[in-house]
C-alpha cells in the first residue's frame, strides 16, 4: 500500500466541512498511514478532538502548550515528522495567516516549520472564495510551493450553489496516494506544453481565433510540475494563470509568436506536449487600420500557418518525447495515425467532438492515446485534471 507508514498531519480549521475530516482521518489511517491531526481551536466548536483523537489514534494537538498533559507541543518537531501535512477544510482566515506569516496558532507554525509538502484544501462561501484576497492570498502559496487542492462546485452551508466545497475524502485520499506514488519521477527532466487557441490579426481590433480555453494544457503542465518537472508552458490566449512554482509560463498571441518560443525551448526539452489549438490559417495581410464597414460583404484572404508541430518532429531527436493532439469529427483514428507518422510523434492524444462532454470549454475531456506501434489506449470522460494524470502517466510509463 503507497500509504503504508508514511506520516501525514492532518489540519483541521474552522470550516462546517470539518465533519469531512472524520472521514478522510479514518481512511488514511485504513490505508495505513501514521495521522496526526492539528486543529485550531475555532474548529472545536464543529467537531471534537475526542472523535479525531479516537479515529487517528493519536493524540489531537492544538496548543503550543498541553496543560493537561503538561507538554509543550514543539512546533518544529511536528514539522520535521511529516511527510506530508494536508489542511482539510483550510478557511480564508487559516489560508490568510498562513500567507502573510501569522503564526499565532499552531498549525500555522507547524506548517511555517515544514520541510515537507504542504496541501491545503480550501472550504468557505462563494464570495469569500472568490474575494479578491482570498485569490491573492492562493496565488502567493502557490508561487511559494503549496498545493492548492481546488473546492468543489455545488450546494453550499449558505445556500449559494457555487465553488467553494471542500474536497471529498476520496478524492483527497487519492490525492495523497499520487503524491506518493509519483512524486519526483520527473526530477531533473525539462518539459514544454503548448496550451490555449491563437489570435491572428486581421487589423488593429478583429482577429480569427477558436474556442480554445487552455484547460488541457494547463492541466498537463500542472501534472508534469507535480511529478518534479521543470515546465515551460507557452500559452495563447486565455484567462488561465499558473502559480506552480517550477512551471515558466510564457505568453504568446499568434501563431507566429508561439512557433518562435517553440523553437526557443524545444532544444532543451525532454518531454514536449503540444495541447495548444493553433490556428492552421491566418489574414494574408494585416490592415495596419480599423477595417470600416463599407460594404455588406468583406472578402478576407487567409494564407496558411507554419505547423509548429511538425517543425518539432522535423528537428526531434530519439531521446525527445513528442506529444501532440488531434481533435477530430470523422474518420477519427485514421486520421490520428496519420497525423503520428507524418510529424515524427512519439504518441497523439485523440479528442472527438462526437463525444459529448469533451473538447473545449468543458471542465471534462475523454481522450484516446495512440502510440508510435499504433497501440490504443481509450479512457472514459473525466476531470481534465484526471485527464492530464492519465497522459502523464502514459509518458512516464514510456520512459521506463
Amino acid at each position: 500500500m503507497v500509504l503504508e507508514g508514511k506520516k501525514i498531519i492532518v489540519g483541521v480549521t474552522g470550516s462546517i466541512a470539518a465533519y469531512k475530516s472524520a472521514f478522510l482521518v479514518r481512511l488514511l489511517v485504513k490505508a495505513g498511514a501514521d495521522v496526526q491531526v492539528i486543529m485550531t481551536l475555532a474548529s472545536e466548536g464543529f467537531i471534537t478532538p475526542l472523535t479525531l483523537s479516537t479515529l487517528s489514534g493519536n493524540p489531537v494537538l492544538s496548543t503550543f502548550i498541553d496543560n493537561e498533559r503538561g507538554v509543550w507541543n514543539n512546533h518544529v518537531s511536528s514539522a520535521l515528522w511529516a511527510d506530508v501535512i494536508l489542511i482539510a477544510p483550510a478557511t480564508s482566515t487559516t489560508i490568510g495567516k498562513l500567507a502573510h506569516g501569522i503564526s499565532d496558532n499552531l498549525l500555522i507554525a507547524v506548517c511555517m516549520s515544514a520541510k515537507c509538502p504542504v496541501l491545503i484544501a480550501p472550504a468557505m462561501d462563494l464570495d469569500m472564495w472568490l474575494h479578491p484576497s482570498t485569490q491573492q492570498n492562493i496565488a502567493f502559496l502557490q508561487t511559494n510551493g503549496i498545493r492548492i487542492i481546488d473546492p468543489g462546485y455545488g450546494e453550499l452551508a449558505s445556500g449559494l450553489i457555487g465553488e467553494g466545497r471542500m474536497e471529498e475524502p476520496e478524492k483527497l485520499l487519492d490525492i495523497l496516494t499520487k503524491h506518493f506514488l509519483f512524486s519526483g519521477s520527473l526530477a531533473g527532466k525539462k518539459a514544454m506544453v503548448t496550451a490555449g487557441p491563437t489570435y491572428e490579426s486581421i487589423d488593429p481590433v478583429r482577429f480569427i481565433g477558436n474556442h480554445s480555453t487552455g484547460k488541457m494544457g494547463f492541466a498537463i503542465a500542472e501534472s508534469l510540475a507535480l511529478r518534479g518537472a521543470d515546465v515551460t508552458l507557452v500559452s495563447g490566449p486565455t484567462e488561465l494563470t499558473s502559480h506552480t512554482k517550477n512551471i515558466d509560463v510564457i505568453k504568446v498571441k499568434s501563431s507566429d509568436e508561439m512557433l518562435q518560443s517553440c523553437l526557443d525551448n524545444f532544444t532543451g526539452s525532454d518531454i514536449t506536449v503540444m495541447a495548444a489549438a493553433v490556428a492552421d490559417y491566418k489574414p494574408a495581410n494585416l490592415s495596419k487600420e480599423k477595417i470600416k464597414k463599407n460594404s455588406k460583404n468583406l472578402d478576407i484572404s487567409l494564407t496558411s500557418t507554419k505547423d509548429i508541430l511538425a517543425e518539432l518532429g522535423k528537428q526531434k531527436h530519439k531521446e525527445q518525447i513528442l506529444v501532440g493532439f488531434a481533435l477530430e469529427t470523422e474518420n477519427e483514428i485514421p486520421n490520428a495515425i496519420r497525423k503520428l507518422e507524418s510529424k515524427n510523434m512519439d504518441m497523439i492524444v485523440l479528442n472527438s467532438l462526437q463525444d459529448k462532454g469533451a473538447g473545449f470549454g468543458y471542465n471534462t475531456n475523454k481522450v484516446t492515446i495512440i502510440d508510435r506501434d499504433k497501440k490504443i489506449t481509450e479512457f472514459g470522460l473525466k476531470p481534465k485534471s484526471e485527464v492530464a494524470e492519465d497522459i502523464v502517466s502514459y509518458i512516464v510509463n514510456s520512459l521506463t
